[in-house]
């Protein structure tokens, strides 16, 4: 029998959702449940079906248009139609369940030399040869390539663009749109072969557009891409975007798992909405794919004193503008969002603006214009960013979180309005705006390794840029691999992936304490090394699941394999980790495996979790082999940890005349839902959006009617979820535009 899984299509992502607030709501109960309408597309489980098994499924709903086709990594299709006709059609017999479609966009050397590389003799494997990563391919992923670029050109092996539908995957130029260069700039990472060398410089490339105008594409253009890049049989993907939702059911995590199984090495980044934890996006949450965070090379890191002000604001500087000049004091003001009329009395002075509205390259110049000598830019939701400018502005500008912003901004009010920008020397630490794990509902460790990400200097069209973000970390591990690959051609994505994050470098903190498992995971990879390896651990990282607080004494177990690659009898041992309070290890006893024989072991983890505090509980273990000490980080939780419970919510226009579509993700469901309005002038509760009663966890798409209830305007939301006795919310500025039936605004 075959089986359909449902995916939501055809909403218009608008905003990014907020952080999540932990204050209690100030409505009231939510009203009974209101009935769904949905538009989707169809994803098909079953392992063969033909054009005429599609067109008959669909056949009694005459207004059902079939989008794309998905057979490689995801059997099944994508439709468009009326949302009455998708509701009747989900309750077919064949339907499994539902997804929606989302947006995703790119995650905006000395890296190399960080990783193990030597810039004159390049990487050798363990018969002295050099690797270049010849005869291996890699399929990026991304905005397309300018394969006219002389660094590139010889790499270049053709390509697709599942945006405009066509074998041209160069990237979009002005006349298109918005232009974009983030491909370029991956791929000259992964295989620059000129000027620059990237990692694996005689890699093959082949591009594949799947994000258009803006570095935005949808589910439907990238599963494609991933579905095309299966058929070409690449050795590797490199797949540099992503979106803020951390589950690990979305579509394009599951079809990069296929794609693993199908035998070719997935890397992806993990995010750039760091620090906190449980930020990583899909599909940075695939379980198979190589995740990927950001650490940084060498760096003089700004950060600013305010005056009378011991504590010190760290600063990200923006890849593109002027350095800021030190040891300085600078008068600051405040200068909203940064538009034209309120830039007053900004001359020769530092002003703080707010993100949002205007793109970072039209504030800095509008700033630069009024006189300003530098920009420091706040969030407008929790947790730091990072930015690059399109254009020299010629003076410095700068990013801070949410929380510093506002301060500052008040520090300003109260008339210390003066700072002193200070510089730190940092390398081989995490970069603040890299996401963190863990991964929802399965409790993996995410990212898998670092990388390099942090002012990569890189091929764009027309020349050269300096770019930041897990998006240039990700291809310094898809070049690694294609290393791996030429010397072990043999090897499986499991093994790449192991031996990877076997022998990274766990990294510490400037005060020497080490940085989390699921926020580095195993460490900022050492590519010398890897290509070194006698030994293979797979996995390369250990998740023992959820502990209730009520179990007492409780085991949880996992099994690694250990494979011995060398030619010669290596010994292991593990070492039993210092003793904790509530947690006891039985793990195997010493043994050995001669030249290419492998061994699986069960390691068993027992908890007594009244000890424990801490929600989240994970660390090292360490394996000798012939005295070379392999980590293995793991991890485990207790009871419901503390994940947001609603993320990733979008609305934009429904396709019926007064009505409005949205959709956000619940990791665990909701015992009870709502979207409910509030006046922004004086919070003043006005009624509910939607609400709803025991929703099912993943994706949830509704489109409903817009009543008389909402007049047009702009309203303050809060979008709740509560389970368990557990309740989170997000808080967002939405605007409402109702249409009369000639489609003019009421």
């Amino acid at each position: 029998m075959k089986r359909v899984f449902l995916l939501t299509a055809g909403l218009a992502l608008l905003f990014q959702s907020s952080a999540i607030s932990k204050q209690p709501l100030t409505h009231p109960p939510i009203p009974a449940e209101s009935p769904n309408a949905e538009k989707v597309a169809i994803i098909l489980l079953k392992e063969e079906s033909s054009h005429s098994d599609i067109q008959n499924l669909i056949k009694p709903y005459r207004h059902l248009t079939v989008r794309h086709v998905f057979r490689e990594v995801l059997n099944g299709f994508s439709v468009k139609g009326p949302a009455e006709q998708i509701e009747k059609l989900k309750q077919h017999h064949e339907i499994l369940g539902v997804s929606p479609v989302q947006t995703y966009k790119v995650e905006s050397s000395e890296g190399i030399k960080l990783i193990g590389g030597d810039k004159v003799r390049g990487y050798f494997d363990q018969q002295d040869q050099r690797l270049t990563g010849k005869g291996v391919t890699v399929g990026v992923i991304d905005t397309g390539v300018d394969y006219t670029h002389p660094d590139l050109r010889r790499n270049y092996s053709g390509g697709y663009d599942l945006v405009d539908h066509d074998k041209d995957p160069m990237e979009t130029n002005a006349k298109q749109g918005e232009p974009t260069l983030h491909g370029t700039h991956v791929a000259g990472v992964i295989a620059a072969n000129g000027r620059m060398k990237g990692v694996a410089p005689e890699a093959k490339i082949i591009a594949y557009r799947a994000l258009g105008p803006g570095g935005s594409g949808t589910t439907e253009q990238v599963l494609a891409a991933i579905d095309q890049a299966a058929k070409d049989k690449v050795d590797i993907v490199n797949l540099s975007l992503g979106n803020a939702i951390n589950g690990p059911d979305l579509p394009i995590s599951m079809a990069l798992n296929k794609l693993t199984e199908k035998g070719i090495v997935a890397v992806t980044s993990s995010g750039n909405s760091g620090p906190n934890k449980w930020t990583v996006g899909s599909p940075g949450t695939s379980a198979k794919a190589i995740s990927v965070g950001a650490s940084t090379p060498e760096l003089k890191v700004p950060y600013l004193l305010i005056e009378g002000n011991r504590e010190k604001t760290d600063m990200q500087p923006m890849i593109g503008a002027e350095k800021w000049v030190k040891d300085r004091s600078l008068e600051v003001i405040t200068g909203g969002i940064g538009e034209k009329a309120e830039l007053k009395n900004v001359n020769g002075k530092i002003v703080l603006l707010k993100r949002g509205k205007l793109t970072f390259t039209e504030k800095a110049m509008n700033a630069q214009e009024a006189g300003a000598k530098g920009v420091i830019i706040y969030n407008n939701t929790a947790g730091h960013f990072i930015g690059n400018l399109q254009v020299d502005v010629g003076i410095p500008v700068a990013s801070i979180s949410k929380a510093d912003g506002e301060l500052l901004a008040r520090q300003i009010e109260k008339g210390r309005n003066h700072i002193r920008i200070k510089e730190e020397t940092e390398q081989d630490v995490l970069a603040a705006f890299s996401s963190r794990g863990p991964v929802t509902r399965t409790w993996e460790i995410k990212p898998d390794v670092l990388a390099p990400g942090v002012a990569i200097n890189s091929t764009v069209p027309g020349g050269y840029l300096s770019l930041q973000g897990t998006s240039m970390a990700a291809p310094h591990v898809a070049g690694a691999a294609a290393l791996i690959k030429q010397a072990h051609p043999d090897w499986t994505p499991e093994q790449i992936k192991a031996v990877l994050m076997n022998n990274a470098l766990p990294l510490q903190k400037q005060n020497g304490q080490r940085y989390r498992t699921y926020e580095q995971g195993a460490g900022r990879i050492q590519i010398d090394e890897a290509l070194q390896a006698e030994s293979i651990i797979s996995p390369g990282s250990l998740q023992f699941g959820k502990f209730q607080l009520e179990d007492q004494n409780h085991e949880h177990r996992a099994r690694v394999t250990i494979e011995n690659v060398s030619d010669e009898v290596i010994h292991y041992h593990f070492e039993t980790p210092k003793p904790r309070d509530g947690m006891s290890w039985h793990l195997p006893l010493m043994f050995s495996l001669k030249p290419k024989e492998k061994r699986s072991v069960d390691l068993e983890l027992q908890v007594d979790s009244g000890h424990l505090k801490e929600k989240i509980q994970d660390g090292y273990l360490n394996v000798k082999a012939n005295g070379k000490r392999i980590h293995l980080p793991y991890i485990y939780v207790l009871e419901e940890p503390d994940y947001p419970r609603v993320m990733g919510f979008e609305y934009g226009a429904g396709d019926a005349p007064n009505t409005l579509r949205y959709q956000v993700y619940l990791p665990g469901g909701a015992d009870e839902f709502g979207i409910a309005l509030f006046d922004p002038g004086d919070y003043r509760f006005l009624g509910f959006l939607d609400s709803g009663r025991n929703v099912k966890k993943g994706m949830v798409e509704k489109e409903i009617p817009l009543t008389d209830t909402f007049k047009n305007g702009v309203y303050l939301a809060k979008v709740f979820a509560k389970k368990a006795r557990k309740e989170d919310m997000v808080e967002m500025m939405i605007e409402i535009q109702k249409t009369d039936d000639r489609g003019l605004g009421k």
